[in-house]
């Protein structure tokens, strides 16, 4: 797999694989630069629609569960303080490890039924902020 870097204009960085294996669960590293520590983000493999940020990526896979290692959630508030959580570094960075595979479950297969992409979005403190979003699309081969 081939990391694939993505910026939003203005805004944070992001690197993450831009294929997955087709068959079974593989766990990814993503990487970001530039995002704003005062608002914490989640990365995970979600379903998208439409541009970046136009709509709030989800489902996710995993949902809200954070302890199976599908999402991580990256905050100076609380990061490092649960399981699959850590602070940002200097400059808003983070390097984190997160599990993909193509069926999210409930229908959701990504590139069948749905589009998906590894990305970046506002926390529980901010979920509607779309200003935080940045995706990386993800095929399964």
């Amino acid at each position: 797999m081939r990391a694939v870097p993505f910026a939003r204009a203005g805004l944070a960085s992001l690197t993450a694989p831009g294929t997955a294996p087709l068959a079974g669960e593989t766990t990814v590293t993503v990487s970001g630069a530039g995002h704003n520590p005062a608002q914490g983000i989640y990365v995970a493999l979600c379903v998208i629609e439409g541009n970046v940020g136009d709509n709030r990526p989800t489902p996710c896979l995993g949902g809200s569960n954070g302890s199976l290692g599908y999402s991580h959630w990256v905050s100076d508030t609380w990061g490092g303080q649960f399981a699959h959580s850590s602070p940002f570094g200097d400059g808003g960075t983070f390097s984190v490890q997160i599990k993909v595979r193509q069926d999210l479950g409930d229908g959701y297969v990504c590139g069948e039924t749905v589009e998906c992409a590894v990305v970046t979005r506002a926390d529980h403190f901010d979920t509607n902020d779309r200003k935080y979003d940045v995706h990386i699309p993800v095929t399964f081969q």
